[in-house]
């Protein structure tokens, strides 16, 4: 049969690119940088969004709406802020027919707009702390754009808090951090991430500082899955963000703002998948097990319909595919193709000696398994495989992780895999030297591996890669 992906070994971004199109996940749109994501694709998007809104929610942040479009004056009160997004702006001029008065931004993200509304919402301590998030789209300009990775348009949450302490605002950029992004990445997303603090280059535009969640992909490079960003007083001055206290004193607040995206899809594809296509972590998997007959006759429809319902009753994610007029063959590598964790194929020959197959797409295992037996080795086999993702990730990662003692070393390790180099031996200097050679600090971390307050703490040490 030939090859129905490019081998990861010799061109990776080929493959990704394939993987994107033959298990029909997403295409580009009409306009340069935007993408249409397939129900395939959107299924993956629909489950992560499940999983963090919950995560989020227990965390005491409520769900809201804001304006997809944000007056330009708003943008400029923030000059920093501006000045960090002013190359990818989508600006709208006419509307009607008519020139607007005043030119419109389409979000690249909403600090600003939701700001001005806070302003509004918060007038004592009592109102503090003010926790809000949206699931909706941003848009912000890319010359070289990827699927899922890097477009012009796509969909995220981005959650924006109003504090009246820094500690509480500082905790709380580290909650999310912790117990929503890192939480789901790695019990879910089956993805080991880095937590640590971004150096002043990498800040996000008018921050104090940013915090981010950082996984390494199959070839080797980093990917950035998540942010949360302590932004001090600076929004809440610029937007007048104020309350009054307890003391019977006017204070200006504390905010953060934090978010992760589609870009998440991504990094599933190319922190799990392999030369037959996806490979999605069951706790995640819109289709955990794919109950497929392979012939009509004999019986097998009616057994493949009981063991699709048998699992369903069991709290299991099962789809029937019982089209015994497509190829059995096609719908295998289709199955392969997505990524599905678990498949049961019921056959003639294996129903007569009341069994099923039980085939896993980690480790491609095919088992005999008996019909009142299916739904157990189903559910254990899908728990395993959580595990076995996350551990074969890990052991890729610190595989490719090398503690390193100059940048020069730093820069040659970053060729296959993380660098970890003394900061010390790095400094601002080092980054800049390092970057013209396109490998960036992803983070930084305290040497046991634990989130810095800030990146004047001593004895820090910078983790350096390629990065999409």
């Amino acid at each position: 049969m030939a090859k129905v992906l490019t081998p990861r070994n010799e061109d990776f971004p080929r493959w990704y690119q394939d993987v994107v199109a033959k298990a029909e996940l997403a295409e580009n749109g009409p306009v340069k940088g935007q993408q249409v994501i397939r129900p395939t694709g959107f299924a993956l998007w629909e489950r992560m969004v499940s999983e963090m809104d919950d995560r989020i929610k227990d965390t005491g942040t409520e769900n809201a709406s804001f304006p997809l479009l944000i007056p330009q004056s708003y943008m400029q009160r923030e000059a920093e802020h501006v000045e960090g997004f002013a190359p990818e702006l989508w600006t709208v001029t006419h509307a009607g027919g008519k020139q607007l008065e005043e030119p419109v931004v389409v979000r690249p993200t909403s600090e600003t707009v939701i700001g001005e509304y806070m302003a509004k919402w918060v007038q004592s301590y009592r109102d503090l702390p003010l926790l809000l998030n949206q699931w909706c789209n941003v848009m912000r300009y890319e010359l070289r754009t990827r699927l899922f990775l890097r477009s012009s348009e796509f969909l995220w949450q981005e959650g924006h808090t109003a504090h009246a302490t820094y500690e509480d605002a500082h905790a709380f950029t580290l909650r999310i951090l912790h117990e929503v992004y890192a939480d789901f990445m790695e019990n879910v997303l089956a993805l080991p991430v880095l937590t640590g603090l971004k150096t002043a280059a990498e800040r996000f535009a008018g921050a104090l500082n940013t915090f981010a969640c950082e996984a390494m992909m199959r070839d080797g490079k980093a990917l950035q899955m998540g942010t949360s960003h302590e932004l001090g007083q600076n929004f809440a001055k610029a937007f007048d963000i104020q309350y009054l206290g307890s003391d019977g004193k006017q204070h200006h607040c504390w905010t953060t703002s934090w978010g992760t995206s589609t870009r998440m899809v991504g990094g599933l594809i190319m922190g799990h998948g392999d030369d037959s296509g996806l490979r999605v972590p069951p706790r995640l998997a819109p289709v955990q097990a794919y109950v497929m007959t392979v012939k009509a006759g004999d019986g097998v429809g009616e057994a493949a319909a009981a063991l699709h319902a048998g699992l369903r009753d069991a709290g299991v994610r099962s789809r029937l595919d019982d089209r015994t007029d497509v190829p059995f063959g096609r719908r295998a590598v289709d199955a392969e193709l997505k990524g599905y964790p678990v498949r049961i194929e019921v056959g003639p020959r294996d129903l007569a000696e009341g069994k099923a197959v039980l085939v896993r797409r980690v480790d491609g295992s095919k088992t005999p398994v008996g019909l009142d037996s299916v739904t157990e080795a189903v559910t254990q086999a899908l728990e395993a495989d959580q595990q076995a993702l996350y551990d074969e990730a890990l052991r890729f990662r610190s595989d490719n992780t090398t503690d390193v003692g100059t940048l020069a070393e730093a820069v040659e390790a970053a060729g296959t895999g993380f660098a970890r180099l003394a900061w010390s031996e790095c400094g601002l200097e080092g980054e800049a030297k390092a970057a013209e050679q396109g490998v960036t600090v992803r983070c930084l971390q305290r040497a046991d591996g634990t989130v810095p307050d800030s990146d004047q703490e001593p004895d820090l040490v910078a983790v350096l890669a390629r990065a999409y």
